[in-house]
Order: structure tokens, then C-alpha cells, then sequence
């Protein structure tokens, strides 16, 4: 697909091609190599955490399963992040070449590819409605990827239903590292 190209699988879900350069909803608050380092680091803190917690023994398979899920989504953003903009080249107008002689980016400089968009509900604001009064509202206008997904239902069950055992696996890290 050629960036931005759209496809509608349903009026309400689309593959709507887009490469992302920054963090959720395409926020950029630093440089792609700093956002990159930043994401192995907690990667690897995340990796950390989950072999201790296996051998303690002592948290439940559905706590761990949403921290691998958490650990696995990061990991295929950091992996779309370090290699894609290599492996490819540009997508503007075209579709992309798969291994060019030159990729569009360097290694830990790429994008992470998002597709899948799901535009539930599209109407306009009423003209009476203050600051956004006539423009068009987009229920639900972020695009995201698998990888996304996996972090943010995985973060969303922690907190729903693991929030104690989460607050306290953090809690006893910083007094084992105090130690």
C-alpha cells in the first residue's frame, strides 16, 4: 500500500495505511532515536521484571500473560522502529520497495507502521457547541497496530483487575533494589 491509501473492510473499520514517528496517537515530544533507546531500556526492565515474577512463583498466569502481552507489543514497536525504515524504502506515492539499496532511514530511526482504524461513529458538532461547534467528530479517529492493541488492553486488564498486584510487584522492586 501507498501511505495513506485506505481500504474499507466495513463503514466502520478500515486498513488505512499510515507510518507513525512518535509515541501513541503519533505524539512526538523527542527525536525517533531517543524514543527508541528509551523503549529498549524499559523493554529490558520489562524482561527483568517478568523473570523475577515467574520465579517467585507467587502472581497469577493472567497478571503475567498482560505484562508478556505489554513486553511483546514494545517489542514489536521498537522492532518496526529499528529495521523498517532500512528494510524500506519511502511510501509517498508509491508503494514501498522491500530491501532497496538504500532504506528511507537508518537503523533505531525508522517508523511504526499503523493500520487498523476503526471510525465508529462520524457526524459534525452542533454549530451551538462552543470551540468545535460545526466541525466533524470522529469517534474513534486513532489508528493503531496489533502491537498497540496488545499494550493497551493488556495495561487496561492490569488496572482493572490486577491494580494490587501490580502496585505491590512495583513496590517490592524498589525494596529489594533499596537493599
Amino acid at each position: 500500500m501507498q501511505l495513506h491509501e485506505m481500504i474499507e473492510v466495513f463503514s466502520w473499520f478500515k486498513i488505512f495505511f499510515v507510518e507513525n514517528p512518535g509515541m501513541a496517537f503519533g505524539i512526538e515530544l523527542v527525536d525517533t532515536y531517543i524514543l527508541t533507546i528509551f523503549r529498549v531500556i524499559v523493554v529490558s526492565w520489562f524482561c527483568v521484571m517478568i523473570v523475577k515474577l515467574i520465579k517467585r512463583g507467587t502472581f497469577k498466569f493472567g497478571y503475567i500473560l498482560c505484562l508478556s502481552f505489554i513486553l511483546a507489543g514494545a517489542l514489536g514497536n521498537i522492532i518496526d522502529c529499528a529495521f523498517y525504515g532500512m528494510l524500506f524504502d519511502h511510501s509517498y506515492g508509491q508503494v514501498a520497495s522491500f530491501m532497496p539499496d538504500e532504506g528511507y532511514s537508518t537503523f533505531l530511526n525508522g517508523k511504526v507502521v499503523d493500520m487498523l482504524y476503526f471510525p465508529l461513529i462520524r457526524t459534525i458538532w452542533p454549530s451551538w457547541m462552543p470551540v468545535w461547534g460545526g466541525q466533524e467528530f470522529v469517534f474513534f479517529r486513532p489508528i493503531f497496530n496489533i502491537a498497540d492493541s496488545a499494550i493497551c488492553v493488556s495495561a487496561f486488564i492490569l488496572l482493572i483487575f490486577y491494580k494490587h498486584s501490580l502496585f505491590a510487584s512495583l513496590a517490592k522492586e524498589k525494596k529489594t533494589n533499596d537493599e
